[in-house]
């Protein structure tokens, strides 16, 4: 397992080279990036002073190389807005991101096993047919419809929840649900799916036999098993919640990393999108590591080498 954690976190490095490749060079796909981060005001002087002073002015390879040495500490340079190290902005935005996409993926791993449990064990039953039709509802729905009908019910006509903003712990349950029934709506199908497939296997069959209970055939036998794909698929979820993350933090106001993106998108603030991008693959590289080492928890039979 430890040779194999060091060859993943291998791969990892070379993953970000190759982002750095393409975070470097789709700035400068319009050409000179100062034109585009300055504001039309400025001067041809106080242009070429910027380019001067952010290495614009070097030759392209230089540029790049100064760029991955920087960012292995990371630094990714001071923003152009906020005046501060690019950096600092998005760690300290990271952290309200973290806490809605952990919050939204334990609503959807919450509603969504035993949803999909009890549909496989009650299979073509009414409430098979009305969690099915929950998840397509679910899965049907765009985030940011849904996270505005929420704001409309909750906060316009019941008044119980704020609309925007995370000045108070409650101000996190409508973005977290919002981004948790999307994910639950598709894990609740898979699971049900998963189910279906093992409850048929001949182990189950003989365990039901041997007079054991159905409730511990269930959990010890069948989940077990079924579980592994729905880990793969929440892996995977936990990196769409991050890109979903983007719309709903920008509907619900949220501090986190995707406003901050969007804000820098729309003021052409490069080095904060870079350093955002970064943070983002990192991120999602570090879930699929921790998915393929759950996969050995769940399943001792798992071995890598």
């Amino acid at each position: 397992m430890t040779r194999y954690i060091i060859a993943r976190l291998l791969q990892m490095l070379i993953t970000l080279f190759i982002i750095s490749l393409i975070v470097f060079f789709m700035v400068r796909l319009k050409g000179d990036p100062i034109t585009v981060m300055v504001p039309p005001t400025f001067s041809e002087e106080q242009i070429e002073a910027l380019r001067r002073a952010w290495g614009f002015d070097r030759p392209l390879l230089e540029q790049y190389f100064t760029f991955l040495r920087k960012a292995l500490v990371g630094d990714f340079g001071n923003s152009v807005q906020f005046r501060t190290p690019a950096m600092e902005l998005v760690v300290d935005r990271l952290k309200w991101t973290y806490l809605l996409a952990a919050t939204s993926g334990l609503i959807g791993i919450v509603i969504a096993l035993p949803l999909g449990i009890i549909s496989a064990l009650r299979r073509n039953s009414g409430v098979d047919l009305f969690s099915t039709w929950l998840a397509t509802l679910g899965t049907a729905m765009p985030s940011f419809w849904l996270g505005l009908m929420f704001m409309l019910f909750f906060s316009v006509q019941l008044r119980i929840l704020p609309a925007i903003g995370a000045d108070e712990p409650r101000s996190l349950i409508m973005p977290a649900m919002t981004l948790g029934v999307g994910m639950a709506a598709r894990l609740s199908r898979l699971t049900r799916s998963s189910m279906l497939e093992v409850l048929g296997q001949d182990y189950i069959r003989t365990a039901l036999s041997k007079g054991l209970e159905s409730r511990i055939v269930v959990v010890r036998h069948a989940l077990r098993n079924a579980l592994i794909p729905v880990v793969t698929a929440f892996g995977l979820q936990m990196g769409w919640l991050l890109g979903g993350a983007v719309v709903v933090e920008s509907v619900f106001a949220w501090p986190g990393l995707g406003r901050l993106m969007i804000e820098a998108i729309s003021i052409r603030d490069i080095t904060v999108v870079q350093a955002g991008l970064f943070w983002f693959a990192l991120t999602f590289m570090f879930i699929n590591l921790c998915v393929d080492i759950l996969y050995t928890i769940i399943d001792p039979r798992i071995r890598y080498s």
